[in-house]
């Protein structure tokens, strides 16, 4: 840093007439410490002090805020081209709004949706849409955007194991084709000349979620179309309205949605039938193989082999897991439904449009949405599954009353929330910037003032 310590040379000697080198050094003095104190209170260091740039830090855990409805009638926008329609066809209208809500008028609200009685729901979820039910009553304990509609994708394989249990004998053989072994995403390893049965294939499905057994089973049900024809109506039937199978694997498809209040219905229903619960609740399978292909240059025998669920409560041994469906696609983001036994009670949960991140794992977020439910005394309602479709009798009572006096919604600040984009609110580093700038310029104004009377002495 240069000291000055006299007026500069070529300044004009009347401009400086009384100006003393004292005056100058504590006019430099004061400028520094001006700019100095502008800087920091605003938070800015000086460009000298500016540190090279470093990481960033991890994302913070954020709690998509639904307060607002937005996914009252239609799915999020998607991120990628998967629902785009073909030339000539047309993308299908979403489906009608439930009035009342299906479960209890509470249930109309997007947000949170749970009883003080409670406590505060777990906080670091990154679902939009998710809820907690008694799978035996029904009744649900906490909610929140029950009936936003997402997508559901590979979850919706148990409203497809709901028919293949229902239409197929699970001993007759079914005969692979190219379009198994060539289907897109997740795979069980079907392959030409192997044997297997409708067993074989929805233990497959439900375990490790494989679109070669979904496309199998859906063939053997009478091919997509049909199969889609069947899902859809057995959802009417368990009063699913906020639920569309656009394809019978879960892959992305125009018109896909569901929702946490219909996913939990559907997989209700699904521990009801003895075989789903046993399959469901199966850590490894042993899938049958397949021989060599000679249309492959160099391959092998394809031996038969140890698959495990993609259900980490399951596999890791959680305690009282009941087992438990996992999806995941670019548009449906992470999406589960599981249940959990514990003390003799049986609880369900759902989780939609969520993510994984850095020290929040889903599979933490749901043991979160366990504990919570199992702390709940078994008398917290604030609506109920229903039993039937949404012309009987008990879902239009449950829909037209209200679940409970004790239900709140809480305010839209409840846990962590992400700022918009646009917020009009400014944030603490800006206020401090702004003050740190107002004093710099005052300080600088004061000092103009006082070499001003200065000069005129």
């Amino acid at each position: 840093m240069r000291h000055v310590d006299a007026p500069d040379a070529a300044a004009p000697a009347g401009n400086v007439r009384s100006v003393t080198p004292r005056w100058t050094r504590r006019t430099l003095c004061a400028l520094a410490a001006a700019v100095t104190f502008g800087t920091i209170a605003g938070g800015i260091p000086p460009a000298a002090a500016v540190p090279p740039p470093a990481a960033p830090p991890p994302p913070a855990v954020t709690t998509p805020v639904t307060d607002h409805c937005p996914h009252k009638i239609s799915t999020p926008p998607a991120v990628d081209e998967s629902e785009v329609v073909a030339p000539g066809s047309t993308t299908p209208t979403p489906l009608p709004v439930p009035t009342p809500a299906v479960g209890g008028e509470d249930l109309a609200y997007c947000g949170v949706v749970a009883d003080p009685a409670a406590g505060p729901v777990p906080p670091g979820l990154t679902s939009a849409g998710w809820l907690i039910a008694d799978l035996g009553s029904g009744q649900i304990i906490a909610a929140k955007d029950p009936h936003g509609r997402y997508r559901p994708a590979s979850t919706i394989k148990v409203l497809l194991a709901l028919v293949v249990l229902d239409e197929l004998d699970l001993a007759a053989s079914v005969v692979p084709t190219p379009d198994d072994w060539g289907a897109e995403g997740d795979s069980c390893g079907m392959g030409p000349g192997g044997n297997y049965t409708v067993r074989d294939l929805l233990t497959g499905l439900l375990l490790v979620s494989g679109n070669d057994c979904a496309n199998a089973l859906a063939r053997e049900l009478g091919g997509v179309d049909a199969t889609l024809t069947k899902m859809n109506a057995r959802a009417v039937a368990l009063g699913a309205a906020d639920t569309r199978a656009a394809s019978p694997s879960g892959l992305d498809a125009a018109g896909m949605s569901s929702s946490p209040y219909d996913l939990a219905l559907v997989f209700r229903a699904a521990m009801a039938e003895p075989v789903f619960r046993e399959l469901i609740a199966t850590p490894t399978f042993r899938f049958p193989g397949y021989p060599r292909r000679p249309d492959v240059p160099g391959d092998k025998d394809h031996p038969a082999y140890d698959m495990y669920t993609s259900n980490r409560l399951l596999l890791d041994g959680y305690p009282g897991a009941l087992g438990g469906k996992t999806g995941y696609t670019d548009d449906a983001r992470k999406t589960f439904v599981g249940a959990v036994e514990r003390n003799g009670r049986s609880l369900v949960i759902v989780q939609m449009f969520g993510l994984s991140v850095d020290g929040d794992l889903y599979w933490d977020q749901a043991k979160a949405l366990f504990d919570y439910g199992f702390r709940a005394d078994p008398a917290i309602s604030v609506g109920r599954l229903v039993d039937s479709g949404p012309g009987s009798a008990e879902s239009r009572s449950s829909g037209s009353r209200s679940s409970g006096s004790s239900a709140v919604r809480p305010p839209a600040s409840t846990g962590p929330q992400r700022a918009a984009p646009h917020s009009d609110t400014a944030s603490p580093a800006s206020v401090r910037v702004l003050i740190g700038l107002v004093a710099a310029l005052l300080v600088v104004a004061l000092l103009l003032l006082g070499l001003r009377f200065s000069r005129r002495r």
